[in-house]
Protein backbone atom coordinates (compact mmCIF):
# COMPACT_ATOMS: atom_id res chain seq x y z
CA UNK A 1 0.00 0.00 0.00
CA UNK A 2 1.35 3.44 -0.90
CA UNK A 3 2.15 6.58 1.16
CA UNK A 4 -1.64 8.12 -0.29
CA UNK A 5 -3.76 5.50 1.07
CA UNK A 6 -2.11 5.25 4.52
CA UNK A 7 -4.12 6.02 7.69
CA UNK A 8 -3.50 9.59 9.51
CA UNK A 9 -2.40 9.30 13.28
CA UNK A 10 -3.77 11.65 15.85
CA UNK A 11 -2.02 11.48 18.73
CA UNK A 12 -3.14 12.80 22.32
CA UNK A 13 -0.68 13.99 24.18
CA UNK A 14 -0.20 14.36 27.79
CA UNK A 15 2.50 14.83 30.95
CA UNK A 16 1.18 12.25 33.59
CA UNK A 17 -2.64 10.02 34.27
CA UNK A 18 -5.24 12.06 34.84
CA UNK A 19 -4.75 14.89 32.77
CA UNK A 20 -7.31 14.24 30.47
CA UNK A 21 -6.25 12.88 27.03
CA UNK A 22 -8.59 9.71 27.05
CA UNK A 23 -11.57 11.93 27.81
CA UNK A 24 -10.29 14.20 25.10
CA UNK A 25 -10.05 11.28 22.35
CA UNK A 26 -12.74 9.11 23.32
CA UNK A 27 -15.09 12.92 22.84
CA UNK A 28 -13.50 12.97 19.24
CA UNK A 29 -14.96 9.36 19.05
CA UNK A 30 -18.43 10.88 20.31
CA UNK A 31 -18.43 13.63 17.45
CA UNK A 32 -16.88 11.50 14.63
CA UNK A 33 -19.59 9.02 15.35
CA UNK A 34 -22.58 11.96 14.97
CA UNK A 35 -21.06 13.09 12.15
CA UNK A 36 -21.58 10.10 10.33
CA UNK A 37 -18.31 8.54 10.50
CA UNK A 38 -17.55 4.69 10.70
CA UNK A 39 -15.44 4.38 14.13
CA UNK A 40 -14.97 1.84 16.68
CA UNK A 41 -12.73 1.22 19.92
CA UNK A 42 -9.92 -0.92 19.40
CA UNK A 43 -8.76 -0.36 23.08
CA UNK A 44 -9.51 1.46 26.29
CA UNK A 45 -8.24 1.05 29.47
CA UNK A 46 -10.98 2.82 32.06
CA UNK A 47 -8.82 2.63 34.86
CA UNK A 48 -11.78 2.89 37.16
CA UNK A 49 -12.02 6.57 36.01
CA UNK A 50 -16.50 6.61 35.34
CA UNK A 51 -16.81 10.18 33.33
CA UNK A 52 -14.19 8.36 31.37
CA UNK A 53 -16.15 5.10 30.89
CA UNK A 54 -19.45 7.33 30.09
CA UNK A 55 -17.46 8.58 27.21
CA UNK A 56 -17.99 5.06 25.55
CA UNK A 57 -21.54 4.82 25.42
CA UNK A 58 -22.66 4.23 22.17
CA UNK A 59 -19.27 3.74 20.54
CA UNK A 60 -18.70 -0.07 19.31
CA UNK A 61 -15.76 -1.56 21.31
CA UNK A 62 -13.70 -4.27 19.03
CA UNK A 63 -13.34 -7.22 21.83
CA UNK A 64 -10.34 -7.89 22.77
CA UNK A 65 -7.41 -10.65 22.19
CA UNK A 66 -7.01 -13.17 25.39
CA UNK A 67 -3.60 -14.52 25.82
CA UNK A 68 -1.93 -16.85 28.17
CA UNK A 69 1.07 -16.34 29.70
CA UNK A 70 3.07 -18.21 32.47
CA UNK A 71 -0.60 -19.75 33.83
CA UNK A 72 -1.87 -16.32 33.68
CA UNK A 73 -4.43 -14.59 31.54
CA UNK A 74 -4.25 -11.05 29.84
CA UNK A 75 -5.97 -9.03 27.42
CA UNK A 76 -4.95 -7.09 24.73
CA UNK A 77 -5.74 -4.95 21.10
CA UNK A 78 -7.06 -7.51 18.57
CA UNK A 79 -5.15 -6.24 15.83
CA UNK A 80 -6.87 -8.71 13.55
CA UNK A 81 -10.25 -8.06 14.37
CA UNK A 82 -10.08 -4.50 13.99
CA UNK A 83 -8.50 -4.80 10.33
CA UNK A 84 -11.50 -7.33 9.78
CA UNK A 85 -13.86 -5.02 10.80
CA UNK A 86 -12.48 -2.36 8.87
CA UNK A 87 -13.55 1.40 10.23
CA UNK A 88 -12.47 4.27 8.85
CA UNK A 89 -11.16 5.44 12.22
CA UNK A 90 -10.18 3.45 15.21
CA UNK A 91 -9.47 4.78 18.72
CA UNK A 92 -6.73 3.23 20.32
CA UNK A 93 -5.73 4.12 24.62
CA UNK A 94 -2.04 3.56 25.72
CA UNK A 95 -0.07 4.18 22.35
CA UNK A 96 2.83 3.09 24.53
CA UNK A 97 1.97 -0.02 26.04
CA UNK A 98 3.90 -3.13 25.57
CA UNK A 99 1.89 -6.40 24.70
CA UNK A 100 2.76 -9.58 26.40
CA UNK A 101 4.56 -12.19 25.36
CA UNK A 102 2.74 -14.25 22.91
CA UNK A 103 1.40 -11.10 21.09
CA UNK A 104 2.14 -10.96 17.18
CA UNK A 105 4.19 -7.74 18.22
CA UNK A 106 5.86 -6.00 20.91
CA UNK A 107 4.66 -2.96 21.07
CA UNK A 108 1.01 -1.60 20.88
CA UNK A 109 2.33 1.41 18.52
CA UNK A 110 3.52 -1.36 15.93
CA UNK A 111 -0.05 -2.63 16.15
CA UNK A 112 -0.85 0.90 15.04
CA UNK A 113 1.26 0.64 12.49
CA UNK A 114 -0.26 -2.43 10.91
CA UNK A 115 -3.90 -0.16 11.23
CA UNK A 116 -2.13 3.06 9.67
CA UNK A 117 -0.68 0.69 6.67
CA UNK A 118 -4.32 -0.49 6.15
CA UNK A 119 -5.94 3.09 5.74
CA UNK A 120 -7.18 2.91 9.05
CA UNK A 121 -7.30 6.54 10.63
CA UNK A 122 -6.01 6.07 14.43
CA UNK A 123 -6.98 7.72 17.12
CA UNK A 124 -4.35 7.88 20.27
CA UNK A 125 -2.99 8.86 23.91
CA UNK A 126 0.42 8.96 25.15
CA UNK A 127 2.44 11.00 27.95
CA UNK A 128 5.41 12.50 27.19
CA UNK A 129 7.73 10.39 29.60
CA UNK A 130 7.71 7.50 27.17
CA UNK A 131 8.88 9.00 24.24
CA UNK A 132 12.26 7.46 23.90
CA UNK A 133 14.62 10.82 23.79
CA UNK A 134 13.63 11.78 26.90
CA UNK A 135 14.37 8.40 29.13
CA UNK A 136 17.05 9.83 30.85
CA UNK A 137 15.59 13.17 31.69
CA UNK A 138 12.51 11.82 32.81
CA UNK A 139 14.27 9.28 35.24
CA UNK A 140 16.27 12.49 36.62
CA UNK A 141 13.55 14.60 37.24
CA UNK A 142 11.41 11.52 38.89
CA UNK A 143 13.79 8.90 39.88
CA UNK A 144 12.10 6.16 37.71
CA UNK A 145 13.10 4.57 35.04
CA UNK A 146 9.95 4.46 32.20
CA UNK A 147 10.15 1.24 30.67
CA UNK A 148 7.14 1.43 27.80
CA UNK A 149 8.98 3.97 25.29
CA UNK A 150 8.20 5.14 22.06
CA UNK A 151 10.78 5.82 19.09
CA UNK A 152 11.17 9.56 18.66
CA UNK A 153 10.40 8.82 14.92
CA UNK A 154 7.04 7.21 15.28
CA UNK A 155 5.52 10.52 16.70
CA UNK A 156 7.24 12.76 14.56
CA UNK A 157 5.28 10.90 11.88
CA UNK A 158 1.75 11.53 13.39
CA UNK A 159 -0.33 13.89 11.62
CA UNK A 160 -1.56 15.96 14.47
CA UNK A 161 -0.73 16.08 17.97
CA UNK A 162 -3.06 17.46 20.34
CA UNK A 163 -1.17 18.37 24.15
CA UNK A 164 -4.33 17.66 26.41
CA UNK A 165 -3.08 20.05 29.33
CA UNK A 166 -3.84 20.68 33.44
CA UNK A 167 -2.15 22.55 35.92
CA UNK A 168 -0.07 20.06 38.50
CA UNK A 169 -2.15 21.65 41.33
CA UNK A 170 -5.51 20.67 39.53
CA UNK A 171 -3.81 17.44 38.75
CA UNK A 172 -3.24 16.35 42.34
CA UNK A 173 -6.45 17.54 43.26
CA UNK A 174 -7.92 15.29 41.23
CA UNK A 175 -5.41 13.01 42.57
CA UNK A 176 -6.79 13.84 46.40
CA UNK A 177 -10.32 13.22 45.21
CA UNK A 178 -9.77 9.50 43.64
CA UNK A 179 -10.91 10.54 40.16
CA UNK A 180 -7.24 9.16 38.75
CA UNK A 181 -6.97 6.24 40.79
CA UNK A 182 -8.66 4.76 44.18
CA UNK A 183 -7.25 6.18 47.40
CA UNK A 184 -4.56 3.99 48.09
CA UNK A 185 -3.02 3.57 45.02
CA UNK A 186 -3.46 7.38 44.50
CA UNK A 187 -1.86 8.04 47.78
CA UNK A 188 1.10 5.62 47.02
CA UNK A 189 1.12 7.61 43.36
CA UNK A 190 1.33 11.31 45.43
CA UNK A 191 4.34 9.75 47.56
CA UNK A 192 6.21 8.90 44.34
CA UNK A 193 5.47 9.91 40.79
CA UNK A 194 2.84 12.38 41.49
CA UNK A 195 5.32 14.89 43.33
CA UNK A 196 4.12 18.15 42.77
CA UNK A 197 7.91 18.85 41.71
CA UNK A 198 8.13 16.11 39.22
CA UNK A 199 4.38 16.98 37.96
CA UNK A 200 5.91 21.05 37.09
CA UNK A 201 8.87 19.38 35.78
CA UNK A 202 7.28 17.10 33.22
CA UNK A 203 4.79 19.46 32.20
CA UNK A 204 7.28 22.23 31.13
CA UNK A 205 8.90 18.76 29.55
CA UNK A 206 5.89 18.11 27.89
CA UNK A 207 5.21 21.97 26.22
CA UNK A 208 8.48 22.74 25.70
CA UNK A 209 9.27 19.21 23.73
CA UNK A 210 5.83 19.42 21.08
CA UNK A 211 6.72 23.11 20.46
CA UNK A 212 10.74 22.14 19.69
CA UNK A 213 9.01 18.79 17.64
CA UNK A 214 6.46 21.66 15.74
CA UNK A 215 9.65 23.45 14.86
CA UNK A 216 10.75 20.71 12.87
CA UNK A 217 7.53 19.63 11.58
CA UNK A 218 8.28 20.06 7.56
CA UNK A 219 4.99 21.75 5.56
CA UNK A 220 4.58 19.31 2.82
CA UNK A 221 3.07 21.84 0.06
CA UNK A 222 6.26 23.76 -0.23
CA UNK A 223 8.72 21.82 1.91
CA UNK A 224 8.82 24.76 4.24
CA UNK A 225 9.80 24.05 7.88
CA UNK A 226 6.76 25.09 10.23
CA UNK A 227 9.45 26.73 12.16
CA UNK A 228 11.14 28.81 9.89
CA UNK A 229 10.06 31.93 8.07
CA UNK A 230 10.45 32.03 3.79
CA UNK A 231 13.97 33.44 3.88
CA UNK A 232 14.65 30.14 5.64
CA UNK A 233 15.55 31.67 9.26
CA UNK A 234 14.63 30.42 12.86
CA UNK A 235 10.81 31.64 13.62
CA UNK A 236 9.62 32.68 16.85
CA UNK A 237 6.56 30.91 18.32
CA UNK A 238 3.79 33.11 18.30
CA UNK A 239 0.51 31.95 20.34
CA UNK A 240 -2.68 32.25 20.23
CA UNK A 241 -5.91 32.38 21.99
CA UNK A 242 -9.87 32.24 21.36
CA UNK A 243 -11.72 34.50 23.45
CA UNK A 244 -15.26 33.92 24.02
CA UNK A 245 -17.67 34.93 26.53
CA UNK A 246 -17.57 31.84 28.16
CA UNK A 247 -15.44 32.42 31.62
CA UNK A 248 -13.07 29.53 31.49
CA UNK A 249 -11.61 31.92 28.75
CA UNK A 250 -9.93 34.09 31.63
CA UNK A 251 -8.48 30.08 32.54
CA UNK A 252 -7.24 29.93 29.10
CA UNK A 253 -5.70 33.92 28.50
CA UNK A 254 -3.31 32.78 32.01
CA UNK A 255 -2.40 29.68 30.48
CA UNK A 256 -1.30 30.95 27.05
CA UNK A 257 0.75 34.40 28.88
CA UNK A 258 2.00 31.78 31.30
CA UNK A 259 3.64 29.50 28.25
CA UNK A 260 4.05 32.86 26.23
CA UNK A 261 6.70 33.93 28.98
CA UNK A 262 8.23 30.58 29.36
CA UNK A 263 8.74 30.55 25.38
CA UNK A 264 9.48 34.53 24.86
CA UNK A 265 6.27 34.02 22.48
CA UNK A 266 4.10 36.34 21.00
CA UNK A 267 0.84 36.13 22.07
CA UNK A 268 -2.39 37.11 20.53
CA UNK A 269 -5.84 36.86 22.15
CA UNK A 270 -9.07 36.96 19.09
CA UNK A 271 -12.58 37.16 19.19
CA UNK A 272 -14.94 36.69 16.12
CA UNK A 273 -17.51 37.81 15.03
CA UNK A 274 -19.90 37.98 11.50
CA UNK A 275 -19.77 41.41 11.83
CA UNK A 276 -16.37 42.13 12.99
CA UNK A 277 -17.70 43.82 15.95
CA UNK A 278 -19.54 43.02 18.84
CA UNK A 279 -22.32 45.02 18.71
CA UNK A 280 -24.97 42.30 17.51
CA UNK A 281 -24.18 40.59 20.61
CA UNK A 282 -26.54 39.94 23.39
CA UNK A 283 -25.33 42.57 26.54
CA UNK A 284 -24.57 39.85 28.46
CA UNK A 285 -22.12 38.23 25.85
CA UNK A 286 -20.84 41.52 24.51
CA UNK A 287 -19.59 42.54 28.31
CA UNK A 288 -18.11 39.03 29.13
CA UNK A 289 -16.14 39.56 25.40
CA UNK A 290 -14.83 42.66 26.41
CA UNK A 291 -14.21 42.16 29.81
CA UNK A 292 -11.60 39.36 28.47
CA UNK A 293 -10.50 41.11 26.15
CA UNK A 294 -9.45 43.96 28.33
CA UNK A 295 -8.16 41.44 30.50
CA UNK A 296 -5.83 40.30 27.83
CA UNK A 297 -4.23 43.54 27.20
CA UNK A 298 -3.91 44.07 31.01
CA UNK A 299 -1.37 41.16 30.58
CA UNK A 300 0.51 42.54 27.69
CA UNK A 301 -1.58 40.62 25.05
CA UNK A 302 -2.41 42.11 21.63
CA UNK A 303 -6.06 41.57 20.78
CA UNK A 304 -8.39 41.55 17.75
CA UNK A 305 -11.81 41.26 16.67
CA UNK A 306 -12.25 39.06 13.24
CA UNK A 307 -14.76 39.32 11.21
CA UNK A 308 -15.98 35.47 10.10
CA UNK A 309 -19.48 33.64 9.81
CA UNK A 310 -16.67 30.56 10.18
CA UNK A 311 -15.20 30.90 13.46
CA UNK A 312 -12.61 28.14 12.71
CA UNK A 313 -11.79 28.68 9.59
CA UNK A 314 -11.47 32.96 10.23
CA UNK A 315 -9.13 31.97 13.72
CA UNK A 316 -6.61 29.60 11.72
CA UNK A 317 -6.79 31.75 8.77
CA UNK A 318 -5.60 34.78 11.07
CA UNK A 319 -3.05 32.56 12.57
CA UNK A 320 -1.44 31.82 9.42
CA UNK A 321 -1.05 35.03 8.03
CA UNK A 322 0.42 35.70 11.75
CA UNK A 323 2.61 32.61 11.79
CA UNK A 324 1.18 31.63 15.18
CA UNK A 325 2.68 28.10 16.18
CA UNK A 326 0.59 27.29 18.73
CA UNK A 327 -3.13 27.68 19.39
CA UNK A 328 -4.56 27.51 22.81
CA UNK A 329 -8.24 26.60 23.58
CA UNK A 330 -10.69 25.77 26.51
CA UNK A 331 -12.01 22.20 26.43
CA UNK A 332 -15.60 21.86 25.68
CA UNK A 333 -17.59 21.40 28.93
CA UNK A 334 -21.33 19.11 28.67
CA UNK A 335 -23.24 21.99 28.50
CA UNK A 336 -21.54 25.31 26.51
CA UNK A 337 -23.51 28.70 27.27
CA UNK A 338 -22.74 29.29 23.72
CA UNK A 339 -24.24 26.50 20.77
CA UNK A 340 -21.00 27.16 18.69
CA UNK A 341 -18.24 26.98 21.21
CA UNK A 342 -18.41 23.12 20.78
CA UNK A 343 -16.40 19.97 20.53
CA UNK A 344 -17.25 20.34 16.94
CA UNK A 345 -15.78 23.49 16.68
CA UNK A 346 -12.21 22.55 18.94
CA UNK A 347 -12.34 19.58 16.39
CA UNK A 348 -12.51 21.61 13.08
CA UNK A 349 -9.90 24.12 14.38
CA UNK A 350 -7.67 21.08 15.39
CA UNK A 351 -8.32 19.32 11.49
CA UNK A 352 -7.38 23.21 9.75
CA UNK A 353 -4.58 23.60 12.18
CA UNK A 354 -2.65 20.54 11.39
CA UNK A 355 0.61 22.58 11.33
CA UNK A 356 0.51 24.49 14.55
CA UNK A 357 0.30 23.09 18.19
CA UNK A 358 -2.79 22.75 19.92
CA UNK A 359 -3.49 22.65 23.29
CA UNK A 360 -6.79 21.81 24.93
CA UNK A 361 -6.64 23.58 28.62
CA UNK A 362 -9.13 21.57 31.17
CA UNK A 363 -10.80 23.17 33.97
CA UNK A 364 -9.33 23.76 37.55
CA UNK A 365 -12.09 21.67 39.30
CA UNK A 366 -12.02 18.89 36.48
Amino acid sequence: MDDTERGKLKVYLGYAAGVGKTYAMLEEAQALKSQGMDIVIGYFEPHGRKDTMARTAGLEIIPRRIISYRGSVFEEMDTDAILARRPQICAVDEFAHTNVPGAEREKRWEDVEVLLCAGIHVLTTMNIQHLESLNDQVRQITGVRVRETIPDWVLQRADEVVVVDLTPRALLHRLERGVIYDRDKAERARQNFFRESNLVALRGLALRETAHELEHRVVAENGQAVGEDPAGLPRRHKILVLATADPTTAMVIRRARRMSDFLEAECFAVAVQPSGDLSGLPDADREAIERHLNFARNMRIETRILEGGDVAQALVDFARRNKVTQIYLARPRERMPLPWLSRNLVQKIASLARDMQIVIVSERDL
